[in-house]
């Protein structure tokens, strides 16, 4: 049997899996990509001009700068090694987009990008905004008012929908956000609570982006934010990678042939490690190694990237059922854009079980202090993983948290110590 069909075997019986990307190609690929490093440094120029705007609607940002620390976790790094059994080399960080300002997870990258973008067209189509004019002038009540006949449409397991519907409400749209049934239910009071219309599904992920995109369809006026294929979500993810550049660099960290990255990241339908991913092989070319994440329950960039369908399939077609507690990877179909640049570009997946997720939640909460929730815990295991030498770099990408209730975050650690214990 070859490789990748003893792979799928295993994916198909739930268990737990480590595949390599055998069909991964030089960074010369990205020559021949639709989008290029043009595209990251023309969204991080938006975003810079956004900036005073973000600022006055959102002063916790300081700067109007939406960006995450990198931190050294040393002390769980000798936890997983101590739980694991496995040896770490190199040194370990923690990509806090867990505790990103304004939304509180990494979809404050892409989806707060996406809104932006829209508004500024829609202002600089009425004259109303010139590039060289200060943004801050949006937050005034006549933008409002003219944001107010438009509307925004998104379909969500829970942190894009937050994302988008706390900017759009910030800015004066309508906005509807159509969450599926993974949804947590303090997810969806926290959106209400920011003026977002909230529509809730008995259905997966895939069902609702569907009446999403139906419901933008009636209306010439409205936008539908599409988290399976847009471009604008996907290049406001890849500017993470030039942020993180000037982290390392403060850190007195240089990537090169002798001091490799390895980068882990949780995958849903794949927008944000896949932008992500886009940026970092950009900046640091084949130095870099990038692993996305996915639950034993929910592996459908691993099974669309396997059978060679990419999107064109669902986790239930393989009798497999999208329930996990990883509500932000809980999805049944990859998206088409990403499974394409995934092919090419990524170094491999792992999966890994609802249970694992509550240990690394309880482990770095006991050892760093950090709060996390179940989804942003994926990426920790990977250094246990991997084959590295002493000078390698590992950065797991934590991707939400920080809003995450007290009451049910207690709920969560002591669910990780449990299952730890076992």
């Amino acid at each position: 049997m070859d490789y990748e069909k003893r792979i799928l075997e295993e994916v198909l019986s739930l268990r737990p899996v480590f595949w390599e990307n055998k069909r991964k190609q030089d960074i010369s690929i990205l020559n021949n990509m639709e989008l290029s490093y043009d595209d990251i440094v023309d969204a991080k120029k938006r975003l810079e001009r956004f900036a005073p705007l973000i600022k006055k609607l959102f002063p916790e940002t300081e700067d109007g700068i939406i960006e995450s620390p990198l931190i050294e976790i040393c002390d769980m790094r000798e936890e997983i090694e101590k739980t694991y059994n496995k040896e770490i080399n190199g040194r370990l960080f923690l990509k806090c987009d867990s505790h990103l300002k304004v939304a509180g997870s990494i979809k404050a990258r892409g989806g707060i990008y996406e809104v932006l973008k829209h508004a500024e067209s829609l202002a600089i189509k009425e004259n109303l905004l010139s590039l060289d004019d200060d943004y801050s002038k949006l937050s005034d009540e006549k933008f409002k008012k003219f944001f107010s006949n438009y509307k925004i449409s998104v379909g969500s397991t829970g942190n894009l929908g937050l994302s988008i519907g706390i900017i759009s409400a910030a800015l004066g749209f309508k906005v509807t956000v159509h969450m599926s049934r993974d949804a947590k239910e303090w997810k969806k009071s926290l959106l209400r609570q920011k003026g977002a219309v909230v529509i809730e599904h008995s259905e997966d992920y895939s069902k609702a982006v569907e009446k999403g995109r139906e419901e933008c369809l009636k209306d010439k006026r409205a936008y539908f934010i599409d988290d399976e294929n847009s471009k604008d979500l996907f290049l406001g993810y890849s500017v993470a990678a030039l942020r993180l550049f000037n982290q390392l660099k403060k850190e007195g960290i240089s990537i090169d042939d002798k001091h490799q990255l390895y980068v882990y990241l949780p995958c849903g339908v794949g927008g944000a490690p896949g932008g992500i991913t886009f940026g970092l092989k950009h900046i640091f070319k084949d130095n870099v190694h990038c692993y996305f994440v996915e639950p034993t329950h929910s592996p459908c960039m691993l099974l669309g990237l396997l059978t060679g369908k990419h999107s064109n399939i669902h986790v239930k077609d393989f009798g497999i059922d999208n329930i996990t507690e990883a509500d932000g990877l809980a999805v049944g179909s990859p998206s088409k854009l990403v499974c394409e640049i995934a092919d090419k570009l990524i170094d491999g997946i792992y999966t890994i079980e609802d249970d694992e997720l509550f240990k690394l939640l309880f482990l770095i909460n006991q050892s760093e202090k950090i709060k996390i929730e179940p989804s942003a815990a994926a990426g920790l295991l990977g250094p246990a993983m991997v084959d590295s030498d002493e000078n390698a770099i590992h950065i797991a990408w934590a991707t939400g948290g920080l809003f995450v209730p007290e009451d049910l975050y207690s709920d969560m650690i002591q669910k990780g110590k449990k299952f730890l214990n076992k």
